[in-house]
């Protein structure tokens, strides 16, 4: 009897809804995992779960724990409905961040006059108090409303969050207010908040704690509006790749009828045309047609790829040269452009997701404060206290422990870090990205476009002397090649530039902008031609001139001279390409083109060196190419990984990790995204494309490498900034618990431990402004 037959586990990724910190997605990812046969990952970053399931659960099952857990969850759309989605987003994005910035501006402008009030005695005039809860009720509870909430949902699944200290402790404060207000003595006229600031035991009656209850509410939500605009931009990344590829396609219909149509329509078989400078449609094969192909956003490969009949292509490559007919062969989810878009994703997902610091510390110092206020009551009224007194020392202990300083403690140290940042030319992306910096050793460069320029460039000239050439060329591979009349390097630029202009090649774009830059004016051409895949022809100032590969010059019978043929060996051994230039039928020089090293990026790496860390050079490009740059920034040659795909980039990035490495990444091209994703750390080159820009943690505005290592410099002392911004907003309200516990604390003693924690927290991440770079 055979065996039965076990299915393999299936995959679903469900979006997430109703997080509001990192322990949200802790709390549905253990209880997912609890079900038989499930593993499930939760990403609050991009507030999706990815789940592997088998075993009789069904996707229903899944949505269900979800949501008896307290949050939503929803199944992917199906491919053509996600891309509208992912089109449709931003302005559902503006329309989600409205509610909260709507309750962020009532908190602030109402919230300001309750703290100047209660801090200012001047301004106490005889009914100061009740303006006091005016302003204050519509804080507490129409611009509280989302940590209210928040605490209801984590009290009927026994959790608790900072939403729930946060709620409890204005609740608390502002009931306990509006008791002293309506039944104490603090509503009669003329009662002011007296500068004693003695230690001794009251009844409370008097006191009213307004400015602690809206004042912390504005902080907070202040500090969770700039979490949530960050987060809006979570899915740029793969809008970005999916506005990569073509929107329309024109397919080549039987008899030659050519027809455009939606991209999606394509099918596997169908053939479509490709004009010079559009971009190809979907993966397919040539059947009619030359040109050169540039897949440098997707592979990182500089040089444009000489593509024929028979070769392959890869959608969202650019055609940069002549008419082409590709057949498809694969499409849609099947694409590499796809592949690529999932890459992203999965790395996006699969990168644990930093929790909040103050996340972390308040599950552990909610429940303990929120235990400790329900003893101190216990306590007061087990010892004949009275309710009055017993009530009063178990507010004071959630009122001194509300995090107001704790409020302030990210978001001031994020804003004031971000905007020093932003004067460098670095953008930090949030708070959850810092903890990465302090622990990396490893960083991976990718090298075009982040330590090259990322285009093709003229980088020398070698011309003929005319010297004794009779030598035989073992390069050329002839037995006579005659004397090279002596020209000079003005003239050689001068008539291959002009010829090159004429041409869309990126090679002979990179000769012509050379040749302009350096001689000026460039002649016209007559009787120009392209021999496809070899070179250019034309008449220039009365000479017939060739330029492109050695072999056009051999089809006229015309060789190389010895110390050319040199100096071609001599640039391809350094990954260069070599285009020859010859005219009346003597070859007179060859031009070395290739992309080229930044001026910025030997001194990149030494810093980044200094930093204690371990420069890689990562690149799709040549083994060749690769160690001369390599070399020429000062990297080792071991420590160059050259001829990667796209997937193999995330592969190398995983492996380093694997040997215990904590890696950052910097690219700039839609081949590094994934890599950036997947990295520890993602520096993305803001002159680079949108998917590497939102993939990466960290934004590099100009494109110079040397920001790098102020970049992670500035996060770390970011980070250490926020660090010792959490001590000091606990430690003046953690020391005073005791006193509000024993029923000693005076409330100006809890208003000055307050006030002198925010201050101290604003002032210490106000130095940040006097970072500097590293010279």
């Amino acid at each position: 009897m055979p065996a039965p037959t076990v299915a393999a586990p299936a995959r679903v990724e469900l979006a997430i809804g109703g997080m509001t910190c990192a322990s949200c997605a802790a709390r549905i990812e253990k209880k997912l995992n609890r079900l038989d046969g499930v593993e499930a990952t939760v990403n609050y970053a991009t507030e999706k779960a990815k789940v592997t399931f088998g075993g009789g659960v069904h996707v229903t099952d899944l949505i269900a724990t979800v949501e008896a857990t307290g949050y939503t969850a929803r199944e992917p759309a199906p491919p053509a409905a996600a891309r509208e989605d992912q089109e449709d987003r931003p302005a559902a994005g503006a329309d989600e961040l409205l509610p909260l910035r709507r309750r962020l501006v009532t908190a602030v402008v109402l919230a300001v006059p309750v703290i100047a009030m209660a801090m200012v005695p001047a301004l106490q005039f005889d009914y100061w108090q009740w303006l006091s809860l005016t302003l204050a009720a519509p804080v507490v509870t129409y611009a509280a409303w989302p940590f209210h909430r928040a605490a209801v949902t984590n009290a009927r699944h026994g959790a608790a969050t900072m939403d729930t200290l946060i709620s409890v402790g204005t609740s608390a404060a502002f009931l306990w207010s509006v008791w002293a207000l309506f039944f104490g003595t603090a509503g009669e006229p003329g009662m002011t908040h007296p500068f004693e600031l003695t230690i001794a035991r009251g009844d409370g009656a008097g006191n009213i704690y307004l400015e602690a209850a809206a004042g912390v509410t504005a902080f907070i939500l202040a500090g969770r509006y700039f979490e949530a605009r960050s987060k809006r931009k979570a899915g740029a990344a793969l809008r970005a790749l999916l506005e990569l590829g073509a929107k329309d396609v024109t397919l080549v219909r039987d008899g030659g009828r050519e027809e455009t149509v939606p991209v999606g329509e394509l099918q596997v078989g169908d053939r479509f045309l490709v004009r010079p400078g559009e971009k190809i449609a979907t993966d397919g094969t040539i059947v009619e047609g030359s040109s050169a192909v540039d897949a440098a956003m997707l592979t990182g490969e500089s040089v444009p790829v000489e593509v024929a009949v028979g070769d392959t292509v890869t959608g969202a490559t650019l055609n940069a040269g002549g008419r082409l007919v590709v057949e498809a062969t694969r499409v849609g989810a099947d694409t590499q452009l796809a592949r690529m878009t999932r890459l992203v994703e999965d790395a996006q997902n699969g990168k644990a997701a930093a929790q909040r610091l103050a996340d972390r510390i308040s599950a552990v110092f909610v429940p303990v404060v929120i235990a400790l206020a329900v003893a101190t009551l216990g306590f007061w009224l087990g010892n004949g206290a009275g309710w009055t007194a017993a009530f009063t020392a178990a507010v004071a202990v959630l009122i001194i422990a509300c995090p107001c300083a704790l409020g302030l403690a990210t978001p001031t140290a994020l804003m004031v870090g971000t905007g020093r940042g932003a004067q460098l030319g670095i953008l930090i992306k949030g708070p959850e990205v810092l903890e990465a910096t302090r622990a990396v050793d490893t960083v991976v460069l990718d090298k075009t476009g982040t330590v090259t320029t990322g285009r093709m460039t003229l980088l020398a000239t070698h011309v003929a002397t005319g010297a004794d050439v009779s030598e035989i060329s073992e390069i050329s591979e002839v037995s006579e090649v005659s004397e090279v009349s002596e020209v000079s390097e003005e003239d050689v630029l001068r008539l291959a530039g002009a010829l090159e202009r004429a041409s869309e090649h990126p090679v002979a774009r990179a000769v012509a902008a050379g040749a302009a830059e350096r001689v000026g004016v460039l002649p016209g051409v007559e009787d120009f031609a392209n021999s496809a895949g070899l070179g250019v022809q034309g008449v220039v100032e009365g000479h017939a001139v060739l330029v492109g590969r050695e072999q056009l010059l051999s089809d006229w019978s015309i060789h190389l001279p010895v110390e050319l043929a040199r100096a071609k060996s001599a640039a391809e051994a350094a990954g260069r390409t070599v285009v020859a230039v010859a005219w009346d039928g003597q070859a007179r020089a060859v031009l070395e083109v290739a992309d080229a090293v930044k001026e910025t990026s030997a001194e990149a790496v030494r810093r980044l060196r200094s930093l204690g860390l371990r420069p890689v050079l990562l690149t799709g490009d040549h083994e060749a190419v690769a160690r001369s740059v390599a070399a020429e920034v000062g990297i080792a040659a071991e420590d160059v990984i050259a001829g990667v795909l796209p997937h193999d980039k995330v592969d190398v990035v995983e492996r380093l990790q694997k040997e215990g490495r904590v890696v950052a990444m910097v690219g700039d091209g839609v081949n590094d995204a994934g890599a950036l994703a997947r990295a520890d750390l993602g520096l993305a080159m803001g002159t680079g494309t949108d998917a590497a820009i939102e993939a990466g943690d960290l934004t590099l505005v100009r494109g110079d490498l040397r920001i790098a290592a102020d970049a992670i410099r500035l996060a770390r002392r970011t980070l250490g900034t926020i660090r010792s911004n959490l001590f000091w907003a606990f430690a003046y309200n953690v020391a005073a618990v005791p006193l509000a516990a024993a029923g000693l604390l005076n409330p100006m003693i809890a208003g000055a431990a307050m006030a002198f924690s925010s201050v101290f927290v604003v002032a210490n991440s106000l130095r940040l402004r006097r970072f500097r770079p590293m010279s």
